[in-house]
């Protein structure tokens, strides 16, 4: 299968890991229609994003409450003729415990990760299992997002740092509440516009967390450089980073591409869609992925 042919069939799953008594443990699950040893990993439902699917089917086939972190190469090979893709990520398991076993799996083991590559019964299960172990430790998650759509600046009469959402934004920003629950983050945020502020609302709800505002992320402001602006960003999610435990940031259009290109150290597009966003996975002060939502 090569990457331009038609996917039909799209899953998602997560190589699960957690501290072991002689290092990092990784999550194998035996499938017994398959009588296999695999990752674990399933089929999106309708409309779902491959995030969320991914932790989800984590949850379903181990039941380990993980968390993702950085994103894994995606498998593409045919099933049962047709050709289909999955995407991985890294999880952190925050909980684990409860498996009951099922006829879909009925087993499920934690092995190092030398174990893990020699007990898969696939290639390519082994290959990501491989590109896992290959990534320096993750101390730092910031899931970064754009605010959601806010109607036109030209439309709106009063100053723009009140310009609020509008019905598409307020759908967006209810959707971006399910893949920032799923960081788990200890804070929320955002730039000082209220948009951005109103992006992180239903998230805000869900998780019964306040929303901080911070000046460093908001757009430049008359006579002031976009350069300082994006530095200032960077720095910002940076420190947050380095505090060691998962945050989201909403920021603006004008700044993001910037913050993204110094922390990444590359040219590159970083357009950002409004209500779109990033997982930027830190080890110490370094950004190590930032994988496009």
């Amino acid at each position: 299968m090569t990457d331009d042919e038609p996917v039909r069939i799209r899953a998602a799953g997560g190589v699960a890991w957690r501290p072991g008594p002689t290092g990092v443990e990784v999550c194998l699950v035996h499938r017994p229609r398959y009588d296999d040893w695999s990752l674990p990993k399933g089929k999106l439902d309708a409309g779902e994003h491959p995030l969320r699917a991914a932790v989800r089917e984590v949850a379903e086939e181990t039941d380990a409450r993980a968390v993702p972190q950085v994103r894994l190469p995606t498998v593409r090979y045919h099933s049962e003729g047709r050709p289909k893709a999955v995407d991985y990520w890294s999880m952190r398991a925050a909980a684990t415990g409860g498996f009951q076993p099922d006829t879909e799996v009925d087993e499920v083991r934690w092995l190092d990760v030398d174990e893990a590559v020699r007990r898969v019964s696939y290639p390519h299960d082994a290959e990501v299992i491989a590109a896992f172990a290959a990534l320096p430790p993750v101390t730092g998650t910031v899931l970064l997002v754009r605010h959601a759509h806010a109607g036109r600046r030209g439309t709106w009469t009063g100053p723009d740092n009140g310009r609020p959402l509008d019905e598409q934004g307020w759908a967006q920003a209810r959707a971006l509440a399910d893949l920032v629950a799923l960081i788990r983050p200890v804070r929320l945020l955002a730039a000082s516009a209220r948009r951005c502020v109103q992006t992180l609302d239903p998230a805000a709800a869900r998780l019964d967390l306040p929303i901080e505002v911070i000046g460093d992320l908001d757009e430049p402001k008359p006579g002031q450089q976009p350069d300082e602006c994006a530095l200032a960003a960077a720095a910002c999610v940076t420190a947050l980073a380095a505090a060691g435990e998962p945050v989201a940031v909403c920021g603006q259009g004008k700044v993001i591409p910037g913050m993204l290109e110094r922390l990444t150290g590359r040219a590159d597009d970083f357009t950002t869609p409004k209500g779109g966003g990033w997982l930027l996975a830190f080890t110490g002060d370094r950004l190590l992925a930032a994988d496009r939502l």
